[in-house]
């Protein structure tokens, strides 16, 4: 392989357009992740209000166990990136203790009840 010679100028260009490829990227990687978020989001309040109307007619509710194993395991992955998430969205404002997680553990942020 040759060695190429590019000016300062040249290299700019091509970080900049690197840059540009990246956020793009990211950008369609998080308008995915906001359309998957508002599918689970949407289908799982109709599955509660579903359950919730069944229980106000005083009929019985059961579900499979591998349905109840799946909604156990969906609840801790969502409590998983979210408290990630918040995290991230801390550090990168500034508000996060200089030594992060030693200061703030994934069990001091509370979601739900």
């Amino acid at each position: 392989m040759k060695n190429i010679i590019i000016t300062e100028k040249q290299l700019e260009k091509l970080v900049d357009k690197m840059k540009n490829n990246i956020t793009e990227t990211h950008q369609h990687e998080s308008h995915m992740s906001k359309q998957q978020l508002y599918t689970i989001a949407t289908l799982a309040f109709k599955m509660w209000e579903e359950l919730e109307e069944k229980e106000n007619k005083g009929e019985s509710i059961r579900l499979e166990d591998w349905m109840e194993s799946k909604i156990a395991q969906s609840e801790q992955s969502i409590i998983s990136v979210v408290k990630t998430f918040m995290y991230d969205e801390k550090v990168e404002d500034g508000d996060a203790p200089a030594d992060g997680m030693n200061k703030l553990g994934y069990d001091d942020l509370i979601i739900g009840n």
